[in-house]
């Protein structure tokens, strides 16, 4: 599947949309590279890579907050992708369920 992802448009990231696979809430938005879409396939959790950190994170890595992968799929274009995901607790590291709170 990697093969078919689009990763050249963002300079090796693609966006990454978490939807709870229960509710279909969003969850976040991260971003990975090849690697860590290799690494969520084969954990089974997702794994982003951290633009600010410039590494690989797991999410949860330091919460114990992971999001367990149920499904992914990949849009029209080959650039984005969505995982639906068991959540292990809230998403946000502010300790809400999604990290899209903040009404406009």
């Amino acid at each position: 599947m990697a093969e078919i992802i689009d990763f050249k448009k963002m300079n090796g990231l693609i966006p990454v949309i978490i939807q709870d696979n229960k509710t279909n809430e969003v969850l976040m938005l991260g971003f990975m590279n090849k690697k860590a879409f290799e690494k969520t396939k084969r954990m089974e959790k997702v794994t982003f890579w951290s633009r600010t950190r410039n590494r690989l994170w797991a999410k949860g890595e330091n919460s114990g907050n992971f999001l367990a992968v149920m499904s992914m799929y990949l849009d029209c274009d080959n650039d984005t992708l969505l995982i639906k995901a068991n959540p292990n607790g809230p998403t946000c590291h502010t300790g809400e369920k999604s990290c899209f709170f903040k009404k406009l």
